[in-house]
């Protein structure tokens, strides 16, 4: 005789109801998520970026190269946004990533970042590039056990480099390598 019907789980990301490319009718939402995080250390911006940066962004959007502006949707309306692209514009650095992510405050841990950097990593692992790079602003421990359930890896801090806010905080800087890279030979750094 069968037991009683267990209720499904429901995980904190299964809450989200899509990670999708963002559209132009999201970028409102994402320029406004941003100017928030402007008000705080979570990023060295002061001001937020208008509606117009973003649409270049968008329009520079290239998943092949790892240039991505994601989105993730809950209730209908935008939750967060993750975003990757160039780290550095020196041509040797193009199969490395700089990565983000932000999340609107209505949505903090509801799992909205889980969710962005699993579409994000899911897209980006599924391209040649070698490595994604994260900056995150000290302290801030939220952010750095996103980071390391996504397979961040510490590589050192810059002490005081920025300033805002009438203090001067330390940058955290993470590395993540992605899964399609091709296996390459490289020196090991004699420096220790």
């Amino acid at each position: 005789m069968p037991g009683p019907a267990q209720a499904p789980v429901c995980t904190f990301v299964e809450l989200v109801t899509a990670v999708r490319e963002a559209r132009e009718s999201d970028l409102e939402a994402v320029a406004g998520i941003y100017a928030a995080a402007a008000l705080t250390p979570a990023t060295f911006d002061l001001e937020g970026r208008p509606v117009q940066w973003w649409r270049e962004v968008l329009a520079a959007a290239a998943p092949a190269a790892g240039h991505l502006l994601l989105v993730a949707e809950r209730d209908g309306e935008v939750a967060g946004y993750a975003k990757s692209g160039a780290f550095k514009v020196k041509p040797a650095y193009d199969t490395t990533v700089e990565i983000s992510a932000y999340v609107h405050a209505d949505h903090r841990g509801a799992g909205v970042g889980d969710a962005l950097y699993t579409g994000l990593f899911e897209r980006l692992d599924a391209t040649p590039l070698r490595l994604a790079v994260a900056g995150v602003t000290r302290p801030n421990e939220a952010s750095d056990r996103l980071h390391r359930r996504h397979g961040f890896t510490d590589v050192g801090t810059f002490h005081g480099v920025g300033v805002k806010l009438g203090r001067a905080w330390d940058v955290q800087w993470l590395e993540r390598p992605l899964r399609g890279a091709p296996d390459l030979p490289r020196e090991e750094s004699d420096a220790g």
